[in-house]
This record gives C-alpha cells, structure tokens and sequence, in this order.
C-alpha cells in the first residue's frame, strides 16, 4: 500500500509541476505579445547604450530557425574603431577592419557582454529560447499592482555560460508587461522599470539597477527586500536614439 502511495505522490508532482510549467509559459507568451509579437521576428535594430553604438539582427525562417546578428561599436582612448560581432558562426572582433585574434578568455568575455546587452533589450522574447526552463511561483504586489512571478533558469546546453544562475521575472496582470527582473550574477541585482519606448512596433525598456543588500535571500524574493527597501539604486539601464527597421 505504501509503494502505491509513494506512486501517486510522485505522478501528483509531477502534474503539479507541468501545471506550474504550463502557466508560466501562457503569462511568458502573453508578455511577448504585449512587448512586439512578431514584430521580433523579423527586424534590425539600432541604439545607444552608455560608450557603445548597438546593432541587433533577427530573422526567423520558415523552418522556424532564428538567424541572427549582435554588433557592439566602440572607440578605444586611441580612436580605434572596434566592432564586436556575434552572430550564429559564434564571435569576432574587428579593429580599424582589421579582424583579430583574441585569447579564450578575452573572446568569452567580449561575446558575453554583446550577448547580454542583446539579451536584456529583447526580453521578453529571449524567453522563447529552447534552453528556458520556466516556473510559475504565484501571485504578488508591488506598488498596488498586481503581478505574476516567474522562475526562469537554464539547461547546460545552448544556456550559455551562466546557465546555473536562476531569474525571477514580474509581468503585470494588468498590461502582461513586464516590469520587474531580478538575477544574482554579479551581484544580487533587481531591475524596475523606469522609462518605456514603443519603436517599430517593440517595446524598449529602461531600468533603474538596484543591489540587493540583504545577501541571504533567493532572486525570487528579491521583490520582497524592495518593498522592504533593502536595495541601494546603482545605476541606470537605458538604450537612447533607438531606430527600428
């Protein structure tokens, strides 16, 4: 009796876990719509962000595989022109167009950094990718708003390199927006939003950066310690002269 009973428990998780799974995906899709839909799909975009100009490519095709291609331009104190390029053949640096070769460590950093500027600017849709894990943790409020928690974490492949870190998004009831993130990689981060911008049919965000400083807490509790206001702003998350095609 005792097997059977350890049985159902295990089939009962299991259920409840795909239904935690199901719902977090319909609240994920309903953001992705309210920020662009398929708009995403297909589009160049160009903006700045602090010292660098930003070029985002995406094309999906009919077999449904994203092609795509992230640029970040910069000039160094030397007025060398560096152009960082990822796209789906992987990462290269240009200088004065000049292609370079670059030590392991150095091109992980580079493409990590073009990667998460990319990432950041075009969620909710990065949600969509296959290596997404995705939970729905209930309800909350913040500011007499009500909103949807939803863990996201990553499988080790196609993850990237911080796969093993855990995010907590917030998408509004109300608008399906979403307007709250939290992370712990590089710190215990939580991100609201500050400014929004609709160009070319996507929405664009701007964020105030806040630190976490109570350090002994999850990401998705991190709403909590805002409300409780143990964070510290540090700094501003924003894309300027932004043009869509």
């Amino acid at each position: 009796m005792k097997k059977y009973i350890n049985l159902l428990l295990i089939v009962l998780g299991f259920v409840a876990c795909k239904n935690k799974t199901n719902k977090a995906r319909e609240i994920v899709d309903k953001s992705i719509e309210a920020h662009g839909g398929a708009k995403y799909e297909n589009f160049t975009a160009e903006f700045d962000f602090r010292k660098f100009h930003i070029k985002l490519m995406q094309n999906v095709g009919k077999d449904g595989a994203t092609r795509f291609q992230y640029e970040r331009i910069s000039k160094d104190s030397a007025n060398n022109e560096i152009w960082d390029i990822l796209n789906n053949e992987g990462f290269l640096r240009i200088i004065n167009g000049n292609q370079i070769t670059l030590s392991e460590k150095d091109q992980e950093k580079y493409k990590n950094a073009v990667n998460s500027v990319a990432y950041f600017v075009l969620l909710p849709y990065k949600l969509k990718d296959k290596a997404v894990n995705l939970e729905y943790l209930g309800e909350t409020t913040i500011q007499k708003e009500k909103y949807d928690k939803v863990k996201v974490w990553f499988d080790k492949e196609g993850g990237g390199k911080d796969f093993e870190d855990v995010y907590c998004y917030w998408f509004n009831q109300k608008t399906h927006l979403l307007d709250y993130l939290a992370y712990t990689n590089g710190g215990p981060r939580f991100r609201r939003v500050k400014n929004r911008k609709t160009v070319g049919g996507i929405v664009f965000q701007d964020y105030e950066n806040f630190a976490i400083t109570d350090t002994t807490i999850q990401a998705f509790d991190y709403d909590k310690a805002f409300i409780a206001g143990k964070d510290s702003l540090l700094s501003l998350i924003e894309q300027k002269n932004i043009v869509v095609k």
